[in-house]
Parts: structure tokens; sequence; C-alpha cells
């Protein structure tokens, strides 16, 4: 553990968490999940990508009504805000509960996970996570509390923004300037996850809850872009035009530099603090924008769970949704995801990795060991 600890960059001081105040509730059961825009259901308002701006544009838009939209038919409530969509990971994990409930909020930070009185900070008009948590854990029989966080953290969304820029631009390649970047806050972002499982532990310790009443699971995140030589467009305008803007050499480090490091940091703090871990980095893999191996929906090709990508495109003008939307799981790919939790629960947990089949929908997700 020492050495986890050091990799992390992590204080080696042992923190021990407090002897449950009470036992455990016998409510309802429940499943929980905390973090940021990737478990919360951001773009789950889409079935694939569509060059087609009217309509229910050729049929990926789930929030088209009769002359018109309404994204609450999607996000409820937090549309514009935390965008917690009806196909959320938690929401469709087909684990035996009476509740899934998902308190996780699109642009949230580890601080944003913490308890208010410990330094916690509210988000979209909502309280720190953690302390959602804690009344939750109170009024019901948490079985599994599931993490996704550290992206924000470590600013991934501007990262590719920055990406982006440079193809749209030619202003060049931005994986050189961007790793100086990741280089300098990837430890203290790492830190702050760690603080954040050790927030969640205290909780459910508080509630009453001992490590063995319920798993807590860390989860990383999927790729939403493919490799280079993987893409369905060359270095061209298409790649501007159909939502993945990108020089080659930009998405093979983002694919094979960037999003392994995250997920083995948040490997480490898993295991340093004994929780179950989801390795979703490759769940994705050939589903993601503008992979040659799928397609983008219109009249022709409809969306389907077997060939339409399973990540919104960067919504470049199309006028379709929010920006906020881009690049991240949409309906297929959150309930791919789903998939992948609901397996790793059957699996009695552990540390596990989530692969998609190729040619089959969200149903062929499986687990490997690792």
């Amino acid at each position: 553990m020492p050495r986890v600890l050091a990799l992390l960059g992590l204080a080696a001081a042992t923190c021990v968490a407090p002897a449950p105040a009470e036992a455990a509730p016998a409510g309802p059961t429940a499943v929980v999940s905390l973090g940021d825009s990737y478990i919360a259901g951001n773009a789950g308002r889409w079935r694939g990508n569509s060059d087609d701006p009217f309509g229910d544009r050729s049929g990926t838009d789930r929030a088209a009504v009769p002359n018109g939209y309404d994204p609450a038919t999607v996000y409820g409530t937090t549309d514009g805000g935390c965008f917690r969509s009806d196909v959320a990971e938690i929401r469709r994990t087909g684990i035996p509960v009476d509740q899934a409930l998902n308190l996780a909020c699109s642009g949230a930070e580890s601080p944003n996970i913490w308890r208010s009185a410990h330094g916690g900070q509210p988000l979209e008009g909502e309280r720190p996570q953690a302390d959602a948590l804690a009344e939750v854990a109170r009024s019901h029989r948490v079985q599994l509390v599931v993490l996704s966080v550290g992206g924000n953290d470590i600013g991934f969304g501007d990262i590719l923004q920055a990406c982006m820029t440079g193809y749209l631009t030619g202003t060049g390649s931005c994986h050189t300037a961007q790793q100086a970047r990741v280089q300098t806050r990837f430890a203290p972002a790492m830190a702050a996850v760690d603080r954040s499982v050790k927030e969640i532990r205290a909780v459910m310790s508080g509630a009453g809850y001992a490590p063995a009443d319920y798993h807590l699971v860390v989860q990383s995140y999927p790729s939403p872009l493919p490799r280079g030589a993987e893409m369905r467009y060359p270095e061209s305008g298409a790649r501007t035009y159909e939502g993945c803007p990108m020089f080659d050499a930009d998405l093979d480090w983002a694919r094979d530099t960037l999003m392994p490091r995250i997920t083995d940091g948040l490997r480490a703090v898993a295991q340093a603090n004994g929780t179950d871990f989801l390795d979703l980095s490759d769940a994705l893999q050939g589903r993601e924008v503008c992979s040659r191996n799928s397609h983008m929906a219109d009249a022709t090709h409809p969306p389907s769970a077997t060939g339409s990508d399973w990540a919104r495109y960067f919504n470049t003008g199309a006028l379709q949704g929010e920006l906020k939307e881009s690049l991240h799981p949409n309906a297929y790919g959150q309930l791919a995801l789903g998939r992948c939790l609901g397996r790793l629960w059957n699996a009695g947990g552990g540390s596990r990795k989530c692969r998609n089949t190729p040619g089959q929908g969200y149903d062929g997700m499986y687990l490997t060991t690792g």
C-alpha cells in the first residue's frame, strides 16, 4: 500500500474511519451513483448521431415531440444543469433493488463530492453529493455506491477542447502542450479522488454501515474517440463536419496515453482504499464518435445499438441539443455502461474490465479480470 500511495502522490498517513455510530437501516434497498457527467447521464438524449437538423434528427433525438423538443422528457428537472438522464448507468444495471438513485451531476469535481462540513462545494444549486448520500444511507439499505470522478479535476474536457481547437483553427497538434498540463494536475487530482472515496466511507460508517455491508465501486472512463487509424474519415474537413475534429497524433495520444494514465490512477485509488474497480476504458471500442466500425444515422441507416456511434459527437454548429452533451456516452453508451456495472455486481465485485462484443448491442457487454 505505501507504494500505491506514493504513486498517487498522497500522504502515507493512515486514515482510520470512525466506528459505525448506529446499525445500518432496514429501509428500501438502493443503489446509488455519485460523480460527474459520465455517470450522471449527460448525452442520454441521443441515439447515435445524425447530420439532419430537423424533426427527430433521423430518429436520434429522444427529446423530439410534436412541433419541437422537450429535453425534460430525458433529463427531467435537471435539464441544463446536472443532466441526469432516464438511461443513466445506475438506472440500467438490472440489480434487483427497490430504488436506483442518481446523485451525480454534470461538471462535478472531487470537492463537489465531499461533505460540506469538510470543505465540500455545491454544484448547480445542489448540496455536495456526500451530504445527499448521508440522507439516503439513513433512509435506505444501500447495497452499492459507484463513483465516477477525477476527469474534471484533471481538466479532461478542456484538454479535448484545446485539441479540437488546434484542428479547427489549423494551429496544429495539441498533445505535447496538453501532456505537460496533465503532468501538473494529475497527482493533485488523484489525491482529491482518494479523499472522495474516504468521504464516502465516512458517510456510510456514520450511517451504521460496515464496509462489508455494501459495495463501493470506483470506475474509470470510456474513451469517446477512437485512435487515428480507427477513424472513418481522414484528416480533412469531414472530421469537422461530422463532429470529430482532431489530428491523428492527438487521437492516438488521448486514447493510448491520456486515458490509460487516468485509468491506472483511478485503479490505484481503488486498490489503496480496498474498493471494487470497474475499468471502462475499452467499453466503447469500435463504437466511438467517428469510428470506422459505426455510422451516422440517416434515412438509409436508422439509428441502432448495433451500428450507431455510442458517444455524442462534438456539436459544432449543428444546432442539436447542448454543447455540454458533446463527447459523452449517448443512450446506447449509457445502457452499455449500466450492463457493465450490473455484470460487476453479479460477479461479486473485484477489479474487472468491461468490453463490448463487436456487432452486438449493449446486451453484449462482458467482463474480463484486471
